[in-house]
C-alpha cells in the first residue's frame, strides 16, 4: 500500500477544478475561504463551523488545513473575486 501524504488526504476534501477554479469542498461548493474566514473572523470554533455549514468535522479541518497551507494564494483569489463582484456592482448599479 502507498504512503498516506497529507495532499493525498487533502485531495479527498478540497477541489480546486471547479467553481472558478477556488479551492472548495469537494461536492459542496462551499470556499474554503468561507469556512477559514468565518473561523478567523467569527471565532467559530469546529463545532461551531459544522453545525453552521452542515459539515462534517473531516471537512472543516480539511478546509482549514487547506487554507492555513495555501493563505497567501487564497487571501489573493478572494481579493480578485472581490474586486470582479465590485466592479460588475458599478457598472450595473
Amino acid at each position: 500500500m502507498g504512503q498516506v501524504t497529507p495532499d493525498l488526504v487533502l485531495d479527498r476534501y478540497i477541489d480546486t477544478s471547479k467553481f472558478g477554479e477556488r479551492p472548495h469542498l469537494r461536492g459542496r461548493r462551499i470556499p474554503v475561504a468561507t469556512i477559514a474566514y468565518h473561523a478567523r473572523d467569527n471565532g467559530w470554533n469546529i463545532q461551531r463551523l459544522t453545525g453552521e455549514f452542515k459539515l462534517s468535522q473531516s471537512e472543516v479541518l480539511a478546509a482549514l488545513l487547506y487554507y492555513e497551507e495555501h493563505h497567501t494564494e487564497i487571501d489573493a483569489q478572494e481579493q480578485a473575486y472581490q474586486d470582479d463582484l465590485n466592479a460588475s456592482y458599478e457598472q450595473h448599479a
